[in-house]
């Protein structure tokens, strides 16, 4: 969720990598040309290599390299539990290009999210400022919300008490991100008492693990990158690049599959 001109890390195909990628599952590519290709980044994939990688890592732009057999180079980048739409570059020319446009908020992103709890309204701004951690700069941070569904679930009875009296209700919003600051959409929701589904960091542990076996969602955090809209970095065409919602999404909201 980071729109800064961060540096371009690119990946180069080596050939003793080829055998990981047969223990790896392929990526779903959503769009692909010679310029740019965008992904489905699963829950769980890191965008890039961790400054302490672990054995079992879930590198995205290792794997696409692999997949694809070309150098692929990171545009942005999303949180590790956050599935959805990924972006990269795959020529110089246009690599440069995306990073520009990524620098002057050029890009569209939607993200959806499924929290437990009722809206504040059907639309709202948040412009809680964000400090990435103790002793860093607050810095200003704008997001836009939208209800998209709500719906009282049976499964969640047991906990109508949780959220002033609404915590058996799932509420599907869009977020629009003005700003790329840290967990933003997750804080923000946060900060209007709708924590995301499964955010283990910002809902909390007990919580996340009692949604999670009543939905029967797991562990994952139910926010989702569901699209990116950005003028194309060579031929100036209009180009939106949407995710399919996955399973646990659909579960909680079963008219989206109709």
């Amino acid at each position: 969720m980071n729109f800064g001109s961060d540096k371009c890390e690119v990946v180069s195909v080596k050939k003793t990598d080829t055998e990981a990628l047969s223990m790896t599952e392929a990526l779903k590519i959503l769009y692909q040309d010679e310029w740019l290709v965008a992904i489905d980044k699963p829950a769980g994939h890191l965008v890039h290599p961790a400054e302490s990688p672990q054995d079992d890592d879930l590198v995205a732009m290792k794997i696409l390299r692999d997949q694809i057999g070309k150098r692929v180079n990171t545009i942005h980048r999303i949180d590790r539990p956050t599935s959805g739409v990924l972006l990269f570059g795959l020529e110089k020319q246009a690599t440069k290009k995306l990073h520009k446009a990524l620098e002057l908020h050029d890009f569209d992103k939607s993200y959806w999210a499924v929290v437990q709890g009722k809206a504040p309204a059907e639309q709202w701004q948040c412009h809680q400022p964000i400090q990435k951690e103790d002793g860093a700069p607050v810095r200003e941070a704008h997001t836009s919300f939208r209800v998209l569904e709500s719906r009282k679930v049976e499964a969640l009875a047991s906990l109508e008490e949780q959220c002033a009296g609404h915590g058996d209700i799932l509420t599907l919003i869009e977020a629009i991100p003005h700003s790329g600051r840290f967990h933003q959409i997750r804080r923000h929701l946060l900060h209007a008492d709708i924590p995301i589904v499964g955010d283990y960091r910002y809902a909390g542990i007990e919580t996340c693990d009692r949604i999670g076996e009543l939905l029967a969602s797991g562990t994952r955090m139910l926010l989702q990158a569901k699209s990116l809209t950005l003028d194309h970095p060579i031929t100036g065409d209009k180009l939106t690049i949407t995710a399919p919602l996955g399973p646990n999404f659909l579960r909680c909201f079963p008219s989206l599959a109709e």
